[in-house]
């Protein structure tokens, strides 16, 4: 860049329009010697949007490099001071984080929520009423009061209950309709993308994590070639913004209008407000460059990836500026005699989809037949269904992404790399969507709220980022307001420090004796988790596998190293039990310790699928070329394929099914056997 810069008459700096940015231009400024640089943004990578930036070059922004760099100050003042001290204390390779670390928190206390959880029986009343000699007039209530008195979700506690009001329900002489309740409801578009919003979305949708979900994001941001020219097809995609330009309107105003006619245009465009006083609003919201570029006409451009992504963007943002959705909601209540049970049916029409003819939602129709007030009803079915109360959800990435938001923690571009980071660093494992926190993650985040409760405090977090935006905004000086973090938070770590012993921390006594040497053996934790290990290290490194709170026996393991013929050992790592030589560093010889299933690897074919645990024990079956190969299934494969599509088969119980979620394939295991 220096040596370009040496012949050249003018140098434009075109970073993004954050605090990011901003810094980094400010930066290349510097680095380069530029007296008095030109500085221009845009949000689109389109030739319109380039050429009006050119015209309109700006100064830097010195408060937006001012609040970048204390952000960058605080946030390694807390991991370059917090990770070492969990080394020393807990175990070598953990990391802290302001942001990261109160991540793990909620992750944690969410996990003791489920695990302090206790469930309840409850009961509810689901009956089928018709109108005599009418077909197709059937449908279906829940009970809803009891003698006038609405009936509680935990009302009907057991079968004892439920079967004396389904009794007393069918000894009624009469079913009468009480009320038949109509009323129009209009259900508004969902607001444009930000990025927090994106992410959840495509998380629920398409099961893409944060991370995937930005990369192929700056794909179609970067540009996709269009027969020969190069276009970027959506706006910036770190953002918290939900202001649309008025280019985009005016262009998509007049779309809707010729594409789906004048009903499902806006008389004039839909503006939404900012869902966060926090939101910095330096973007647009996340839009395709062009609406006319439908995702129809862009298929053939697009990978398949690309393609869902672009798809969602563009039908959400075409959907925030057309029409509301019209649906008439209907509820039902129908009596017993004397009104000593009534029945509720609810169900819904759409009158006119609006927006839902380009953007599909949860909506769904339950249609009620014609009925009217008075009618006398007769019952066609009656019975009681037992439930049980639920323990909170686990957080997916989706879930996770929304409650930081929620809560004011990080910035867009944070969220990914926050998520990334606390799986990468073993405090979080991903299943089936939901992510788990490991034993590790309780141990720091124990330690962190325990002896660090500002580094972890919600609101604590959140208020860092209000004087991050002051200092944006020049309304604070970042070097005081870093001080006045740094100065106590440096002081309680000296003092920990010297008040923390990591025996206490990370280890328990047992009865085990070690049968090497005969000292007592203690549950230490690792970066793993949990091992048993004996007490007289280093001398003796006998170390055992912890699996559901039971000791693992070793077998013995009778080879011998093939390289160089030293014994071999049970060793343990990042992804698990391995076999090692016991010449180790010299010699790096290593073996997978899975069982084989007889199974090839669909995907590298180089491999065999072995038999694993999740550091929660839960069983599933991947590739024993990993990390190379990431193949993985949680149900067993049977070895054979699905004459559908090809995919492996999986033992499901009673059914054979096909492990290609897109594939329906499914019969019983007794038809296959």
């Amino acid at each position: 860049l220096k040596a370009k810069a040496k012949k050249s008459d003018v140098i434009i700096l075109a970073t993004d329009e954050d605090r990011e940015g901003e810094a980094i231009a400010w930066h290349l400024a510097a680095a380069l010697g530029l007296t008095n640089p030109k500085r221009i943004v845009f949000h689109e990578i389109t030739k319109a949007a380039i050429e009006t930036a050119l015209e309109n070059p700006r100064e830097l922004d010195n408060n937006l490099v001012n609040a970048q760099q204390a952000r960058r100050v605080l946030d390694r003042l807390v991991g370059y001071k917090l990770s070492p001290f969990l080394w020393k204390k807990i175990a070598k390779g953990l990391s802290a984080g302001r942001v990261q670390s109160v991540a793990v928190r909620l992750i944690v206390e969410r996990e003791r929520e489920i695990q302090a959880f206790k469930e309840e029986e409850y009961w509810t009343i689901e009956s089928l009423f018709h109108k005599p000699e009418t077909p197709g007039s059937e449908f279906s209530s829940t009970l809803s009061k009891i003698a006038g008195k609405a009936i509680d979700k935990m009302e009907i506690k057991n079968r004892e209950q439920a079967d004396g009001i389904i009794a007393g329900v069918k000894a009624s002489q009469t079913y009468t309709v009480e009320s038949v309740d109509k009323k129009e409801k209009k259900k508004k578009p969902p607001t444009p993308f930000t990025t927090s919003t994106l992410q959840q979305q495509s998380n629920n949708k398409f099961g893409y994590s944060a991370k995937q979900t930005m990369m192929i994001a700056q794909q179609l941001y970067e540009g996709i070639d269009l027969s020969g020219e190069r276009v970027g097809l959506i706006t910036y995609m770190r953002t918290d913004s939900l202001n649309l330009s008025q280019e985009f309107l005016v262009e998509t105003e007049k779309f809707i209008r010729d594409e789906f006619g004048e009903k499902y245009a806006l008389p004039k465009p839909r503006v939404f407000k900012k869902k966060s006083k926090l939101a910095q609003e330096a973007h647009e919201a996340i839009r395709p460059t062009s609406i006319l570029r439908t995702p129809d006409d862009m298929k053939q451009y697009l990978d398949p990836k690309q393609f869902k992504l672009y798809s969602l963007i563009w039908q959400r943002a075409c959907a925030s500026q057309m029409q509301d959705a019209i649906t008439d909601n209907t509820t039902i209540l129908v009596n017993t005699d004397e009104k000593k049970y009534t029945f509720k049916a609810t169900g819904s029409i759409i009158k006119f989809d609006g927006f839902l003819k380009v953007y599909k939602t949860e909506t769904k129709e339950n249609i009620l037949p014609d009925i009217s007030e008075g009618d006398d009803l007769a019952l066609k079915e009656i019975k009681g269904e037992q439930h049980f109360t639920q323990p909170p959800a686990r957080y997916t990435e989706a879930s996770l992404v929304k409650i930081l938001e929620e809560n004011g923690i990080g910035r867009p571009s944070t969220y990914a790399p926050t998520i990334a980071t606390i799986q990468t660093r073993n405090y979080v494992v991903k299943q089936e969507k939901s992510l788990h926190p490991t034993e590790i993650a309780f141990a720091v985040n124990d330690l962190l709220v325990a002896h660090f409760p500002k580094i972890v405090d919600y609101d604590f977090t959140a208020k860092m980022e209000d004087e991050f935006d002051d200092i944006a905004r020049g309304k604070l000086e970042w070097q005081p307001m870093i001080e006045k973090f740094y100065t106590p938070f440096k002081k309680n770590l000296e003092k920990k420090e010297k008040e923390l012993d990591k025996k206490e921390l990370t280890e328990e006594k047992t009865d085990e004796v070690c049968e090497k040497c005969g000292a007592s053996m203690v549950i230490k934790l690792g970066r793993y988790g949990k091992f048993l290990a004996c007490g007289n290290y280093p001398e003796c490194k006998n170390t055992k596998d912890i699996e559901n709170g039971k000791v693992e026996q070793e077998e013995k393991i009778e080879e011998k190293c093939p390289e160089c013929g030293k014994e071999l050992e049970w060793k343990r790592g990042r992804f698990g039990k391995f076999i090692g030589c016991t010449g180790y560093p010299d010699c790096k010889y290593i073996k997978s310790a899975q069982k084989e299933i007889g199974v090839s690897c669909p995907k590298c074919s180089k491999g065999k699928l072995v038999t694993k645990k999740t550091r929660r024990g839960k069983i599933f079956y991947a590739c024993d070329q990993y990390p190379n190969c990431d193949f993985a299934l949680w149900d067993r494969p049977n070895g054979k394929k699905c004459p559908d599509c090809t995919s492996l088969l999986v033992d499901k119980g009673k059914k054979i099914t096909c492990s290609n979620k897109e594939c329906k394939f499914s019969k019983d295991a007794e038809e296959n056997a």
